[in-house]
């Protein structure tokens, strides 16, 4: 059969080196014995590998013509192969609620998307690995104070540990991507709770990156309509920057912020 054709749109980059495959499909074994749903498998280049870990695995896939080359490549799996786009799934239902690990040679141009939907979901997926572009990794695993750290950083921290484990070289690809790649591995920590309201928590990140080299005194007016209260806050917060905050510090200005609102509120309905 001939081999499935690359497309532009989807953004695919076909890996085409057995070992690297293998090392990806190795990085699910932090998760032992749950099942494994792999994102975009193209031609079934890392399935194979994650098919030999002795677990059910799953694939979904969108491009109807890497579906055809699964099916007849991997007749065993035929009804493990998810014809649709991993966006538009519930979650719940491709292991009946049951816990997997995520993984797969992710997409660069969605990428981000998949994992704000893994955070949406990180109850049921206590590991993701994979790969994907190396900025967008050196980018979730950063630390505070670096340029990198952004709303990716604050909100996949907040409830996983993340390792960047390697980067892989363009030319190991069909077609070579203009970027280099890397892998890494998120596996759930201890958090249940952040402490705090988690949809503004997730509000008050997006809101401040927006603006990520103004101080908060000033990123923050976006979330009162004007003027920041600044009696309501710490001294020393307010001419912080959102890179130089852990995701401990979003979690107390994020209660501040609530109450500092709430207080607003009741001034306004007084």
């Amino acid at each position: 059969m001939k081999t499935v054709r690359p497309k532009k749109k989807l953004g695919q980059h076909f890996l085409t080196d057995l070992n690297i495959a293998e090392a990806i499909a190795d990085t699910v074994d932090t998760c032992p014995e749950i099942p494994i749903l792999e994102i975009g498998p193209g031609m079934g280049v890392l399935t194979q590998f994650l098919v030999k870990k002795g677990r059910e695995v799953k694939a979904v896939e969108i491009d109807k013509e890497s579906v055809e080359y699964l099916y007849a490549t991997n007749p065993s799996l035929r009804q493990n192969i998810i014809s649709d786009d991993f966006l538009r799934l519930d979650l719940n239902d491709v292991f009946q609620g049951r816990q997997f690990v995520l993984t797969g040679n992710y997409p660069y141009d969605i990428s981000s998307q998949i994992f704000f939907k893994m955070l949406d979901y990180k109850n049921l997926i206590p590991c993701c690995t994979g790969m994907i572009q190396r900025e967008v990794a050196q980018r979730i695993a950063s630390a505070p104070g670096n340029k990198s750290y952004g709303v990716l950083s604050v909100l996949i921290q907040a409830w996983y540990d993340v390792e960047y484990l390697f980067t892989v070289d363009a030319n190991v690809f069909n077609p070579p991507p203009k970027v280099k790649s890397a892998v890494i591995r998120m596996t759930r920590n201890g958090v249940q709770r952040l402490g705090c309201d988690e949809a503004l928590f997730k509000r008050v990140v997006k809101t401040v990156f927006t603006q990520r080299r103004k101080m908060l005194r000033v990123s923050m007016r976006q979330l009162f309509g004007g003027q920041v209260p600044s009696d309501k806050f710490d001294a020393e917060i307010l001419p912080k920057r959102p890179e130089q905050l852990s995701v401990e510090d979003f979690v107390k200005l994020t209660n501040d912020i609530d109450r500092a609102l709430s207080s607003t509120h009741s001034l306004n309905n007084s």
